[in-house]
């Protein structure tokens, strides 16, 4: 290691909590990963706030050696966007465990809060539709089962309570407030008279600040705990698949990001302005980009990698491995559909057109077809879905979207990302990092820190030691793509979900 000055990036996911060391250039020089450990309690499960700041500390330790922790300049955390839980405003215990995004405790709340407002409105000012995933909810149903927790006491993410328990300070970032459901995106503050509107106090949250403002310094007694030198400036780099957009280069329209992993999500860049009702048609969600004057967008599927795990234990009493699957891939042609279409709705849909309730399903099976197949039609599907949310970010911005970039596990599979690429018609460039949320919460530290003059600066950085790998579209695969797309794939759409409908 040189003598420059390095970022630690901590990225606490659904899954797993990793943390990694790196140069100013973007250079990935040291990283740590554990599971993000799950508890469960009367069928509902949670995270041990305690237990998690053992294991980020212990992750720390890890990746930055006691040599090298003189020199780091700053650092970032990212998380999973709506997981959150209370602490107490005065002496900073946890009130209550972190409540998982995904579960389903408070959906009766969730259904009370949509039912007692304007879903433009609200989605005008949040950039968001009314989900029990929200931190709204959560504290609605807290409220209702334990109210004596909200006496005196801050709702933080996973991400705002780590940096809590590094600086001491209560905050959070705008991406991530605005997974509350009560922060106001179109004024950058607090919706007070909605959260008053519930019988809630406003101080229930914490001051929200841009993404990647140093919110405090680590202290003592963190450095007592996770060998990182007292004083360092700790940012909150917000919601983990906005922080990855900005380590892949996706700051400005024209490009998205492709996260692809059991969950897919498309991440693009839109100049900041106010929300319309064709932005509510999209199915998209919105929010404040990090860098001024400009938001994201946000659309997904939930069982895109999900789909290919279904696949295996579902369709195969062999439960087939990766290598046998890249097999199976090997031995069809890339340039010609597989002939089914698959849609890929075994955990609902998302934009352009939500329905948790909508039903995966083949359309095109014959007796000749085999299981290989099947899995490219199941990949096929995916690349479908995703193609629908690009177009419909395309209606809404008004121009064209002309490259992805790709992250996560998903790049591992060529055959998948030729397909993506024969579908849309447009180049992917597949990013080079191994860890881009990672890599994003520290740059965004760093330019907290002052050690990127801007965001442009931190880019550049970055991007002086960014490889090109890039998957062409075939011009004649993407024809047929284009006419299964257009000619059966988005005609089928509604006919599907009526039918969702009668099986439920």
């Amino acid at each position: 290691m040189g003598e420059d000055r390095l970022l630690l990036g901590l990225d606490i996911g659904t899954t797993h909590c990793k943390a990694a060391l790196f140069a100013e250039d973007g250079r990935l020089l040291r990283s740590a990963k554990a599971n993000t450990r799950k508890y469960a309690e009367s069928g509902l499960e949670y995270y041990d706030p305690e237990r998690l700041w053992e294991d980020l500390a212990a992750l720390i330790r890890e990746a930055v050696p006691p040599e090298a922790a003189r020199r780091v300049a700053a650092v970032g955390v990212t998380s999973m966007a709506e997981t959150g839980l209370l602490v107490d405003a005065e002496d900073g215990r946890a009130r209550t465990p972190l409540i998982p995004w995904y579960s389903p405790c408070a959906k009766p709340q969730a259904e009370l809060v949509e039912a007692d407002s304007d879903p433009l409105e609200r989605f005008a000012a949040t950039g968001l539709r009314s989900s029990f995933k929200y931190g709204l909810a959560k504290l609605l149903w807290l409220k209702e089962k334990e109210p004596s927790a909200l006496e005196r006491a801050v709702w933080l993410s996973a991400a705002d309570y780590a940096a809590f328990r590094l600086t001491g300070a209560l905050a959070t970032d705008y991406t991530l407030a605005a997974r509350t459901y009560a922060f106001r995106i179109d004024r950058k503050e607090w919706d007070r008279e909605w959260i008053g509107h519930f019988g809630l106090r406003p101080s229930l949250f914490p001051e929200a600040v841009p993404s990647g403002t140093a919110v405090g310094r680590v202290t003592k007694e963190a450095e007592a705990a996770a060998g990182l030198p007292a004083g360092v400036p700790v940012a909150i780099a917000g919601h983990d698949h906005v922080a990855a957009s900005v380590a892949a280069g996706v700051v400005r329209p024209g490009t998205v990001m492709d996260s692809i992993g059991t969950a897919e999500t498309l991440v693009g860049v839109l100049p900041e302005r106010g929300l319309t009702e064709r932005d509510f048609a999209s199915g998209l969600s919105f929010g404040l980009h990090p860098a001024e004057g400009r938001m994201f967008w946000m659309g997904g599927l939930s069982a895109s990698g999900g789909s290919v795990e279904w696949f295996r234990s579902a369709l195969s009493d062999a439960s087939p491995g990766y290598e046998k699957i890249s097999d199976l891939l090997s031995g069809l042609p890339l340039e010609e559909p597989s002939g089914i279409v698959y849609f890929p709705y075994l955990s609902g849909s998302g934009a352009p057109l939500p329905d948790p309730d909508a039903k995966a399903a083949f359309l095109g099976l014959t007796a000749r077809l085999g299981q290989a197949d099947l899995l490219k039609a199941v990949l096929e599907g995916t690349a479908y879905e995703m193609e629908s949310i690009r177009r419909a970010a395309e209606r809404i911005a008004g121009m064209a979207i002309e490259q992805s970039v790709a992250t996560g596990g998903g790049v591992r599979n060529r055959h998948w990302l030729q397909i993506k690429a024969n579908v849309s018609g447009r180049r992917i460039r597949v990013a080079d990092h191994p860890e881009t949320a990672l890599l994003g919460a520290a740059m965004l530290a760093g330019i907290g820190a002052g050690v990127y003059g801007n965001l442009e600066q931190a880019m550049t950085a970055a991007a002086d030691r960014r490889s090109e790998d890039v998957v062409e579209p075939h011009a004649a695969a993407f024809e047929k793509y284009r006419r299964l797309y257009e000619e059966v794939y988005v005609p089928m759409q509604q006919p599907l979900r009526r039918y969702s409908k009668t099986i439920i």
